[in-house]
């Protein structure tokens, strides 16, 4: 028998006010019992969704930590604990969350753990969805949220899809609908709420947005912030950000000038590719903070073939006209 404590100031960490914490209750032989359907097949490899506890009420980062160390690494082993304290709530909550989380792995339902998991924590949905995954990043005409789309581009792993307003922009509405993820660099304050708004519609995917995951992992500054920390090369495209890609799409719109929207769209697109390189190294930082570094682990991606490349003499001509 074991008894691990959970700190007052975890519940703070999932979101609970300390008013709902109760007193240090001990898991009962009962409530363990309940759980002994879950599969525990000696030797069995799980993605690190089964290894998660911090879905649960009251269970924060730390004391998941606290219960590898005690070797309840996996849903399955919950069956060996005969004794934890916990709050009344999480006790309760115990045995149907774990009922449940397994329906949701076997269901594809990314989004009960992303309701339940922390912005910073949602990276763990990734290894189970990732074939249901889409990059996701938008260019637009401003920074409010009732500004114009101009461009977006999804990546899905595989293949790179495009979308221009003007053109085929409205096909992203149900192209998007092939996937359950979306994965963004703070698409949930900026890009979907944009794309709700112009499109009047409502996006349900679970999304990993990568401002927080990477944040938690001491990587800030932006998208691009991020990716010069982590020793991303943007070549030609060095510099260019949101607001100048505003003065590509006027040089296009204006003139009809087709190598600026292809300069648009290749920046469009390095932004949405390079999504999937910022969140695999935020998954391997963050398993390396679990005990199963070896079982988890991913390789690099490889980066698709550029559709469009940038017009470097036109680069250099709205850096000087408008950014020096």
């Amino acid at each position: 028998m074991f008894t691990i404590r959970i700190d007052v100031d975890e519940l703070l960490e999932c979101g609970q006010r300390r008013s709902s914490f109760s007193s240090n209750l001990i898991l009962t032989d009962t409530v363990s019992s309940g759980l002994d359907h879950i599969g525990n097949t000696t030797g069995q490899i799980y993605h690190m969704l089964q290894h998660t506890f911090c879905h649960i009420h009251g269970i924060g980062v730390k004391t998941e930590a606290r219960l590898w160390e005690s070797g309840i690494m996996s849903w399955a082993d919950w069956h060996k604990s005969s004794g934890i304290a916990l709050s009344r709530r999480s006790l309760m909550e115990i045995p149907q969350i774990f009922e449940e989380s397994q329906d949701a792995l076997e269901n594809r339902d990314p989004r009960f753990f992303c309701d339940r998991l922390t912005s910073s924590d949602q990276w763990r949905i990734f290894a189970d969805f990732r074939d249901s995954t889409a990059y996701l990043d938008i260019e637009t005409t401003g920074l409010g949220e009732d500004s114009d789309i101009t461009t977006i581009s999804v990546y899905d792993g595989n293949e790179v899809f495009y979308y221009v307003n003007g053109r085929n922009l409205h096909d992203f509405v149900n192209d998007i609908d092939r996937y359950t993820v979306l994965v963004s660099y703070n698409g949930k304050s900026f890009d979907i709420p944009i794309i709700e708004n112009f499109f009047r519609i409502r996006l349900d995917h679970a999304q990993i947005d990568l401002r927080y995951v990477l944040a938690r992992l001491g990587f800030k500054g932006g998208l691009k912030g991020c990716e010069k920390m982590l020793g991303i090369n943007r070549g030609a495209l060095d510099g260019v950000d949101g607001s100048f890609a505003v003065y590509l799409w006027h040089r296009y719109e204006r003139y009809n000038d087709e190598k600026a929207l292809e300069t648009l769209l290749a920046y469009n697109i390095e932004d949405t590719v390079n999504l999937e390189r910022l969140l695999v190294e935020a998954w391997n930082r963050n398993i390396t903070q679990t005990p199963f570094t070896n079982e988890l682990a991913l390789p690099y991606p490889q980066e698709p073939a550029l559709i469009f490349h940038p017009d470097i003499e036109l680069v250099e001509s709205i850096r000087n006209q408008h950014f020096r």
